[in-house]
């Protein structure tokens, strides 16, 4: 498993693609969430990928920076394939872009909205509420924020 993390105008087309395919398949598909899932905010992004040896996507996040989203440095659009799930492979992602985020940018704080069901993975690696569940494209949400 190789991760990788890359600014919009550096990813192939052959990148963009899959990425765009996962969270397609993800997010709309199986989650029937008919939202516009293309934001405008992947221009501003960091792209972490994780791919299997044989390069297929098997894990993706988003960084935002401050003011993007958030006043806070923001991950979103955590996602992994079906067939990888129950492989750590969201912990390993989520380390990957804490650490990046941490040691490489420097940042102090990041902020989330998690999907609610997802609140116990995301206390796991150090995030807290703070916020009510809100709905989020009729998912229920909730922000956390994580101080490094």
């Amino acid at each position: 498993m190789k991760c990788i993390i890359k600014r919009f105008d550096d990813l192939t087309i052959y990148e963009l693609y899959d990425v765009m395919r996962l969270r397609f398949e993800v997010f709309v598909i199986e989650q029937s969430c008919l939202y516009p899932e293309i934001d405008g905010k992947d221009q501003q992004a960091y792209h972490l990928m994780c791919k299997d040896d044989e390069g297929e996507l098997l894990g993706y996040l988003r960084i935002l920076d401050a003011g993007v989203s958030y006043a806070e440095t923001s991950i979103g659009r955590v996602v992994v394939k079906e067939k990888a799930r129950g492989l750590n492979l969201g912990k390993k992602i989520m380390t990957e872009a804490i650490s990046f985020i941490k040691t490489v940018r420097h940042i102090e704080a990041i902020r989330i909205s998690a999907q609610a069901y997802l609140l116990e993975f995301y206390k796991s690696l150090g995030f807290e509420a703070v916020s009510d569940e809100y709905l989020e494209d009729d998912i229920p949400h909730i922000e956390m924020l994580l101080k490094l």
